[in-house]
Parts: C-alpha cells; sequence; structure tokens
C-alpha cells in the first residue's frame, strides 16, 4: 500500500517574472517524506480558464489528505497563511492567457467565503518559533491566487471532505525583490523550510491553538 500524501501546489511565473517561488518550492519538495507522509506536487497556471481544472485534476489523481496550495505576493515580507478565500475576481493585470476578469463571482450562486481548514495558528506559532517570519493574512487578494483557493476551499467541502487544505504565500525570491527597490525578499531555503514546517504541523495538529492572533494585508 502506498503512503498517505500531500499535495502541494504552486503557480508558474506571471507579470513578467521569469521565476514563481511558489512552484520552486513546491518542485523542491515533490517526492519528500514527511512523517509517514508523501509529497506530491503540481504546478498550476496562472490562468483563471484552466487553473480550476488542473485543481480539479490534482486532487481527483492523488486523493491527498493535506493540500496546500502555495501563491507568491510580491511586496509581502514574511510567509503569509491565508485565512479566508472570497467569491470576487478582479484582476488587476491579465492572466498568462490574457484574460482580465473584473468584479466576477469565482462560482456563481457560491457562498460569500471559504475558510481555511488548516491549524493557522499553531503553524504561524512553529513557524516563528523556527525563527521563519510569518504572518496571518485576512486577504489572499482577488486574483488567480485567491480563486484556486476558493476553488479549494469548495471542492474539500463538496467532493474531497476527507482532507484539509487551505492557501499559503510567499514573498518574492531575493533576486527578484532586488528588482523592486526597497522591496522585501525572502531565501528560497527559509521558504521551503517554512512551508515543510507548515505541513508537518498540519499534519500532527488535530485542533489549531486557542491563542489570540494578529492579521495582516
Amino acid at each position: 500500500m502506498s503512503a498517505p500524501c500531500v499535495l502541494l501546489l504552486g503557480f508558474e511565473p506571471f507579470a513578467g517574472e521569469a521565476v514563481n517561488p511558489s512552484a520552486e518550492i513546491v518542485r523542491h519538495l515533490e517526492g519528500a517524506m514527511v512523517g509517514a507522509h508523501r509529497v506530491v506536487s503540481a504546478v498550476l497556471p496562472v490562468s483563471f480558464a484552466d487553473a480550476p481544472l488542473r485543481l480539479a485534476e490534482a486532487l481527483d489523481r492523488h486523493l491527498p489528505e493535506l493540500v496546500i496550495a502555495l501563491g507568491q505576493a510580491g511586496g509581502r515580507a514574511d510567509i503569509s497563511l491565508e485565512r479566508v478565500a472570497i467569491n470576487l475576481i478582479d484582476a488587476r493585470i491579465a492572466d498568462n492567457s490574457g484574460l482580465q476578469p473584473i468584479d466576477v463571482e469565482v462560482l456563481r450562486d457560491g457562498p460569500g467565503a471559504y475558510f481555511s481548514t488548516l491549524p493557522l495558528k499553531a503553524i504561524h506559532a512553529r513557524l516563528r518559533q523556527r525563527g521563519v517570519p510569518a504572518s496571518l493574512s485576512l486577504s489572499a487578494g482577488c486574483y488567480v491566487c485567491n480563486q484556486v483557493f476558493y476553488w479549494l476551499g469548495h471542492l474539500l467541502s463538496t467532493e474531497h471532505g476527507h482532507a484539509r487544505g487551505g492557501f499559503i504565500h510567499v514573498p518574492w525570491l531575493p533576486e527578484q525583490a532586488a528588482r523592486h527597490p526597497g522591496e522585501p525578499g525572502m531565501p528560497l531555503a527559509m521558504m521551503i523550510e517554512g512551508v515543510r514546517e507548515a505541513v508537518d504541523c498540519a499534519l500532527h495538529t488535530t485542533i489549531d491553538l486557542d491563542v489570540a492572533g494578529g492579521c495582516t494585508h
């Protein structure tokens, strides 16, 4: 019998960047064992039309027990643990297919929001203990990241109820930040460590910490 799995999702580069740290993280962790669980990964297109389809295919293929989608949030200084996805697309730039939806629903007549089912406060505490900058966030934006987070919440609540999941934003890599004077970046090794710790914490935490946690963004 194969080991139970964790599905990590990243995104391809977009907005003129040559690299996306979320894709580099999931590629690095592909095949890793976190406890008794094997990590499988997929890199999603930055496409409003295709990303939800690729997400659903990955869930159906791997039947993971835990799903964490990662996205790039240039300008943020730490790993952002997203609490909520909203039923809204309001794209400030076109996606990689040239689409730029404005003020439309992710899912027609769907609920206004889906919340992460990850133990975010426990993950936040773990990352801070490990020296990895992290924060709780109340905004995953209104771009493809939020769309995928919303669809993940929908699929976990309707078709894959055995799994838990959520979304984490990561900063630019230092070489990306260097092209944006004054903006922060984070070394890839630190982001990989942070995501691995998040996976381990989520797998071993059934009840989240009952502590106050400030939200940013």
